[in-house]
């Protein structure tokens, strides 16, 4: 005779599967580790099977745990899932939509703003925007939509691109002054740069389409685009950012661009999410909402 199975302890089981840990797992419900402990070992009496296998270092399901996870948890996203389509089949827009950006001024000046107009249009919508550039898996369901910049790899995920934005290399005046101008890419690794993310620098001849791939150790190393203008106007070197970054200082005459003869490949920005067929009216609102007005903040 099957023993009664609480739907609490389950849905425990699939939090401390997704985790990988206890201590990960209570912070996530916000309950005690012995607690979690406790409802693990009932639904393992209950069902008469062992599902994970813990040791002081690691732990990992057993064979039927892997197998009860799996329906479990699409199980759990069907709840889910009807839960949404209850709600909004009285036409209200409510509920929460995770979502991660590459941090930096894009991020700040653009998603930042795009995200308060959306939520003055839906007030019962509520957003956690995170800023963060770690890899992020959409399919266990820690973000609903992430905007990403550069080439992503292939993958099971809609790639929506938003934009391609111009990339250039710009000195301040000062710099150039002191240092001369560098009149062909070589040179860079004559002069001092200022560092992102990227230190092979690949730039395409406009007339020859002859390219060049210069390594750029840098003698200063930031991921914020808005230090790395700063130092830049300083007269501290030579800086690769997105043209966005730094219209106004362009204008102004703080910066100049170089290298007429040569270009480096824009770079695409994208809006990244999954393939579910039964979304949640909410995120596909502001899906169409992102597509059709990005835009709008580029200017």
């Amino acid at each position: 005779m099957k023993k009664p199975v609480n739907l609490s302890d389950i849905k425990t089981f699939v939090v401390l599967a997704e985790q990988g840990s206890f201590t990960k797992a209570g912070e996530k419900l916000q309950c005690s580790r012995s607690h979690i402990s406790k409802q693990l070992a009932q639904l393992e009496a209950n069902l008469g099977v062992s599902l994970l296998i813990r040791t002081t270092r690691t732990q990992h399901l057993t064979p039927q745990g892997e197998v009860f996870f799996e329906r479990c948890k699409s199980s759990l996203n069907g709840i889910s899932h009807a839960i949404d389509s209850v709600l909004e089949s009285a036409n209200v827009l409510s509920g929460h939509i995770k979502i991660n950006c590459v941090g930096g001024m894009i991020a700040e000046n653009i998603i930042a703003s795009l995200v308060s107009d959306f939520m003055s249009e839906h007030p019962d919508i509520s957003i956690d925007l995170d800023f963060s550039s770690h890899r992020v898996d959409l399919i266990s369901g820690e973000f609903d939509f992430v905007f990403r910049m550069g080439k992503l790899a292939d993958s099971s995920l809609i790639a929506r691109k938003l934009t391609d934005l111009k990339v250039g290399i710009y000195a301040s005046p000062e710099y150039l002054s002191h240092y001369g101008t560098p009149v062909n890419p070589k040179e860079l690794t004559a002069h001092k740069c200022i560092n992102g993310s990227v230190k092979n620098w690949l730039f395409i001849n406009n007339k020859t389409s002859e390219t060049l791939d210069v390594f750029i150790e840098g003698n200063l190393t930031c991921k914020n685009g808005r230090i790395m203008i700063s130092s830049a106007i300083a007269g501290n070197g030579i800086i690769r950012v997105p043209s966005l970054y730094c219209k106004d200082e362009v204008e102004k005459g703080l910066l100049i661009p170089l290298f007429d003869e040569w270009y480096i490949d824009s770079t695409p920005f994208y809006l990244v999410y999954t393939q579910e067929k039964h979304k949640p009216m909410r995120l596909k609102i502001f899906k169409d909402y992102v597509v059709a007005n990005f835009s709008k903040y580029l200017t």
